[in-house]
């Protein structure tokens, strides 16, 4: 069975700044912010939601249908899809714009400073989700407003059932909007931050939120999860990882081993320990596709 992920491919600009960026940015001078930072590292990768949750999904062993539009210049990533078996049916590409771009800079404590150029994603919401006997679930992830609110309501008309995963796009959406999101999906997850954004906005408590859906999870970077069930909360003990290189796709690496429980029908617990075990993976490798799995040391 498939998973239909929604969500941005995009090329990621890695900079490494050898510094601390709160040794560089005084709080009393933010009014009149000029900051220049030293990268000697550079590097250009595959990344963006859908892609990254879909080379994670595929690397467990299941079967991804990222839905993502690319720009001119984005022949290579369908390429680069193709080439690892992952089906590139629901991936629209168009003539008039660039593909998203994620120009991320990395401190030596494994902060980060992203600039975003959507391109493309701004058009996602061109193709439509139709039920099918193979698609199993699916999942928003970070995309254009447009195709964000248009494909939660054809998942819940196809019947699919679906993760709400806002991420860095949940500020685009007022109060009512993201109430909405939660009525339609089955699952939502958020971190830390996106959480109380999310209870903020909706007026409803994290306990509350998940007596609306089948589940909900925070994720709390290296501090592992909380899962919260039927207004019940249960933390995940995050996975100690060999290196800490890069948390670029970290957290999508968590969301396609979560696709891979759920549309097994595993436990939502079982299913973010599983995500623990891939952000630690991940993390000890640079880039967001450029790590390995291997299913028989996982128990899979």
């Amino acid at each position: 069975m498939a998973a239909v992920i929604c969500g941005s491919l995009a090329f990621d600009t890695i900079m490494t700044f050898e510094g601390r960026f709160a040794d560089q940015i005084l709080p009393d001078q933010l009014h009149i912010l000029n900051v220049s930072f030293l990268v000697p590292g550079l590097r250009r990768d595959f990344g963006g939601c859908a892609g990254n949750i879909a080379y994670s999904l595929n690397a467990l062993g299941g079967n991804a249908l990222p839905m993502a539009t690319v720009g001119s210049d984005g022949g290579s990533y369908v390429e680069r899809l193709r080439s690892l078996g992952i089906s590139t049916e629901f991936v629209r590409q168009v003539d008039d714009t660039f593909t998203a771009q994620a120009m991320i800079m990395n401190d030596r404590d494994n902060n980060q400073i992203t600039a975003f150029h959507p391109g493309a994603m701004q058009q996602a919401h061109i193709t439509r989700i139709a039920a099918r006997e193979d698609i199993r679930i699916g999942i928003i992830a970070p995309d254009g407003r447009d195709a964000m609110l248009q494909h939660a309501e054809q998942f819940e008309a196809a019947g699919i059932p679906f993760v709400f995963d806002p991420g860095q796009g949940l500020p685009m959406f007022d109060g009512k909007e993201l109430a909405h999101f939660v009525d339609l999906a089955s699952w939502v997850v958020v971190n830390d931050y996106e959480g109380k954004m999310l209870s903020q906005r909706t007026g409803w408590s994290l306990a509350e939120i998940s007596r609306r859906v089948r589940g909900l999870v925070v994720t709390l970077a290296a501090e592992g999860c909380e899962v919260w069930t039927g207004g019940e909360r249960e933390h995940i003990a995050a996975v100690t990882p060999t290196a800490v290189v890069e948390p670029t796709g970290c957290g999508d690496a968590w969301r396609g081993a979560l696709l891979y429980g759920l549309e097994k029908e595993w436990p939502l617990a079982r299913c973010a320990a599983l995500g623990n075990q891939l952000g630690a993976l991940k993390i000890a490798q640079r880039g967001p596709q450029n790590y390995s799995v291997d299913r028989k040391s996982l128990g899979l």
